[in-house]
């Protein structure tokens, strides 16, 4: 029986859910990144894993997206091991999956560990073997860094494409949005969409709403974020641009508390989830940094309802758009629809 049938409170954890939107290296267990940190003689600034994790935390609420990203410094820095990278994604599958999660995609840039010493080969594989040993169906996409230059997401994508079919997904294009433009990386974006690879890219986080169709051009199917897509709200052209983004099926990859840390938007009751929804684009709801932003899939979906006003069956229907969008093979994305229907219609 759904719950649109029950109507009773939905024990948020035990609804199927798809997760297309987290950052493996800002999703680490408190307790893991300290262990992670001593293990490599990291200085940490908090004695515990609770300390740790709030401090983490305080730096990411800023409203900055520069300083949010900041704390990647410290976990990507633990991570810089094959022993530390399996561990990670097998937590973070396994830590979805208690969330409620039956279909679920991760992603990182494995270049940002070869300063450390630890070749992008070695990464993926790593990351690939720890989120196989979960029972979650899940899939890695492989993020390039928009702050490199394009022949270094080049290599990026040069690298996802040769695990296409051995754990990756997709690839994606990350990092500080402003002042990066995805158009520099198109070549980046067609090795990628040769190889078969899932395309996804941030857009119209911390930069204009043209940027997702900016994205698109150079073949993203999926944006990451993108709601200045609605903001601000009456902008000149701003119809037209979600006219233009509904017609290209565009999938958005919302991530609501984490677009307050960034200061995409002001506060979790101005964010334009419920619009995006209503204005016909196809939403889904994820978490980005589990981590950094102190969040879980199904703590994001009890905002959405609470506080942006998304009923259980406009939710139900975020998470069958997301089983749609998901870049996993087609008979996981069939099973995860299957299970959607306890959300009712």
């Amino acid at each position: 029986m759904s719950f649109a049938a029950t109507q009773t409170l939905p024990d948020w954890r035990a609804l199927p859910k798809v997760l297309l939107h987290e950052h493996l290296d800002g999703g680490l267990r408190p307790q893991t990144l300290l262990d992670l940190c001593r293990a490599r003689n990291l200085s940490v600034p908090a004695p515990d894993a609770m300390q740790l994790a709030a401090w983490i935390q305080s730096n990411a609420n800023s409203g900055s997206l520069e300083r949010y990203l900041q704390g990647f410094g410290l976990t990507v820095a633990a991570m810089a091991s094959v022993e530390a990278c399996e561990r990670v994604a097998f937590e973070a599958a396994e830590d979805a999956r208690l969330d409620g999660c039956v279909l679920a995609e991760f992603r990182m840039a494995p270049l940002l560990l070869e300063p450390f010493g630890l070749p992008g080969d070695e990464v993926v594989e790593a990351l690939v073997r720890g989120l196989a040993r979960s029972a979650l169906p899940c899939g890695l996409i492989v993020c390039a860094m928009r702050m490199d230059p394009p022949e270094e997401t080049a290599h990026a994508a040069q690298l996802a494409a040769h695990y296409k079919g051995r754990g990756v997904i997709g690839f994606d294009l990350a990092g500080a949005e402003r002042g990066f433009p995805p158009g520099a990386h198109e070549r980046a974006f067609a090795i990628a969409g040769e190889a078969g690879l899932g395309l996804t890219c941030h857009a119209g986080e911390a930069d204009e709403g043209t940027r997702v169709l900016e994205a698109a051009a150079i073949g993203a199917t999926r944006i990451g974020h993108g709601v200045n897509i609605m903001l601000p709200e009456g902008a000149p052209g701003q119809g037209e641009i979600v006219a233009r983004a509904r017609d290209l099926g565009l999938h958005f990859e919302v991530c609501p508390t984490s677009n307050v840390h960034t200061g995409a938007v002001a506060s979790l009751a101005t964010h334009p989830i419920a619009a995006m929804v209503r204005a016909g684009l196809s939403v889904s709801c994820s978490t980005d940094n589990r981590l950094i932003s102190g969040v879980t899939l199904s703590g994001e979906l009890v905002s959405v309802h609470t506080v942006n006003g998304l009923s259980m069956v406009e939710i139900g229907h975020m998470m069958r758009r997301a089983a749609a969008a998901s870049f996993m093979p087609a008979e996981a994305r069939a099973t995860a629809a299957k299970a959607m229907v306890a959300w009712g219609h």
